[in-house]
């Protein structure tokens, strides 16, 4: 069997297909649970945030088990294979055991290093393990993803990268002032009281927020978190907690809003936002004009090809032909020329003159050459005048959206007197985030796990057969000392065992140097055919071996039942 994973993420994916993939918990209970009954899979788990969506599998064919995955991934999603599959992922081996750890070390989140990542990664694996989906392979890797994570984030300052999305989106809204100092003072409402927007509540109350106001469906939630907040011993805000439909009375008095719940659709329009903000202004928002301004004469402005009287997009792919004048033109006609140059200068008198002869023509081509010839460029009328962006007044309310599919309306991006920040612009911003120095660090503690991982994976893949040959072994010392009882039955106790000791200690020193090789050899890259050989040299049943791998992996199931049990204790 082999470890492949099928999936899409922010890197991989545009948000408004991560938005409309989005998993509930019960299709990923489904989708577990048709995986394991599909034919390539025997185990399998679903790693869903906010930004990625990804199943994992021990699979016994590749190019079947992509297919399999796939088209579950789109089936359960509700997004058609067909526009999934250009957004899809795969990883195979080695390469998704380096996938899932460096995942788990923040090393491909969209803020690098936030460790909210190591929180779903175990709620994946005991979601796995209660439907009995994950086997000894999909608990060995999970675990062993925990413990990298854990040890990049204590070895190194990867930390130091970003520490959640809630973070960094608290840090797009107060562009560039320190949150604590934008913060202080302010009031606050967050939507839902899920793991998300708990962190969202408990990090503006350390801020330094004034009040926090808590809505949820589940009202009992909201006052449970409310009631954290203020009997915590690290913030002294004021924390309350409010039904859904006190949203919009909420959202007047606020200064910053935060969202994130599970709802499928949007938990607050453009229409109630503008709402809000009128109700606490006084005054009526303006909708932002994102349209581009004409230029004077009704003219467009230089640099744009609409109105030129050249071909420009054939001329620049045979010419060289820029529309800012910063190549030459050779051979173009004198008086197409001189009509762009009334273009650029945004003039509006046709120059075309009907009576230039040939010779005059050519003439002026001659002149412009020359004159690139010298100055290395062709001159200008005039450059265009700087574009003036309209000041937008201060923001009136601060909206971070952190849910996935999006809880705000991306209409509100262009209401005057509104800061949104959602996954899609946190997205770009990411992009342009500086890397922490400790990145190299954590990249190499990754490399390092998936080598110890590969090498712990290959042994164990070869115990089964050194655990049926060493059963084989004592089998046959078993019959040899009952046909030795037969032949000298007068042997006392003593002697009986000194004979069977003496044997038995003749075997183990016999197969104790070719098994503990066999091993070393098997952990090394490539050694996976060696328990084939000792199987083939020994004449091992493959029954009894697969019988030894079948009691280990309910061993491994019961210890990790019985861990479950005691953690509910």
């Amino acid at each position: 069997m082999s470890l492949l994973v099928v999936g899409l993420s922010h890197r991989s994916a545009p948000v408004s297909v991560l938005e409309r993939a989005t998993l509930t918990a019960d299709a990923q209970v489904k989708l577990l649970q048709d995986t394991v009954a599909a034919e390539p899979a025997t185990e399998a788990a679903v790693l869903a945030t906010c930004n990625r969506i990804e199943l994992y599998a021990d699979v016994d064919k590749f190019h079947a088990g992509v297919a399999e995955l796939s088209t579950l991934l789109a089936q359960h999603s509700g997004v058609g294979l067909e526009e999934l599959t250009p957004y899809l992922y795969v990883h195979y081996e080695d390469r998704a055991v380096h996938h899932l750890f460096s995942v788990a070390c923040g090393l491909d989140s969209m803020v690098v290093g936030e460790g909210q990542i190591l929180g779903q990664i175990k709620d994946a694996l005991a979601t796995a393990q209660e439907l009995h989906t994950a086997g000894r392979l999909l608990n060995d890797l999970f675990q062993q993803a925990l413990r990298t994570g854990k040890r990049a984030h204590s070895e190194t300052g990867i930390d130091r990268a970003g520490q959640s999305l809630v973070t960094f989106g608290l840090e797009q809204l107060s562009a560039g002032t320190a949150v604590e100092a934008w913060a202080k003072g302010k009031r606050a409402l967050v939507i839902g009281a899920g793991s998300m927007s708990s962190l969202a509540a408990a990090t503006l109350a350390r801020a330094g927020v004034a009040e926090v106001v808590i809505a949820n469906r589940t009202p009992d939630r909201a006052e449970r978190l409310a009631q954290i907040l203020t009997e915590g011993d690290d913030t002294d805000v004021l924390a309350r907690a409010v039904p859904m439909d006190a949203v919009p009375a909420e959202l007047t008095r606020a200064d910053v809003a935060v969202s994130c719940t599970g709802a499928t659709g949007l938990v607050l329009t453009a229409e109630a936002v503008a709402a809000a903000v009128e109700g606490r202004t006084g005054t009526p928002v303006a909708v932002r004009d994102e349209t581009p301004a004409p230029a004077a004469g009704g003219l467009t402005p230089a640099g744009t090809d609409e109105g030129c009287p050249l071909d420009l997009s054939a001329v620049q792919g045979a010419t060289g032909f820029s529309v800012m004048g910063e190549a030459a033109v050779a051979g173009m006609d004198a008086a197409t020329l001189e009509q762009h140059a009334a273009w650029v200068d945004r003039g509006t008198v046709d120059r075309r003159d009907s009576r230039r002869t040939p010779e005059l023509e050519a003439e002026l081509i001659t002149a412009l050459a020359a004159t690139v010839a010298a100055g290395g460029r062709l001159p200008e009328r005039r450059r265009p005048e700087p574009v003036v962006e309209a000041p937008r007044p201060a923001p009136a309310l601060a909206l971070l959206d952190l849910a996935m599919p999006r809880d705000i309306d991306a209409a509100v991006h262009r209401l005057l007197g509104v800061r949104l920040v959602d996954i899609e612009s946190l997205a770009e911003a990411s992009a342009d985030a500086p890397m922490a120095a400790d990145v190299d660090l954590v990249r190499r503690i990754v490399a390092d796990e998936v080598a110890a991982f590969g090498a712990a994976q290959r042994a164990a893949h070869i115990t089964p057969t050194v655990v049926a040959l060493r059963t084989m072994a004592a089998d046959v010392v078993a019959n040899e000392i009952a046909r030795l009882d037969g032949r000298l039955p007068g042997l006392d106790e003593k002697q009986r065992g000194e004979i069977t000791q003496t044997v038995r200690r003749v075997v183990d020193k016999l197969l104790h140097a070719p098994t503990v090789r066999v091993k070393q050899l098997a952990a090394e890259p490539g050694g996976a055919g060696y328990a084939d050989a000792l199987r083939t040299l020994f004449d091992l049943d493959p029954e009894t071996v697969a019988a030894v791998s079948r009691a280990d992996d309910r061993d491994t199931s019961d210890s990790t039942e019985n861990a479950k049990n005691r953690g509910r204790q």
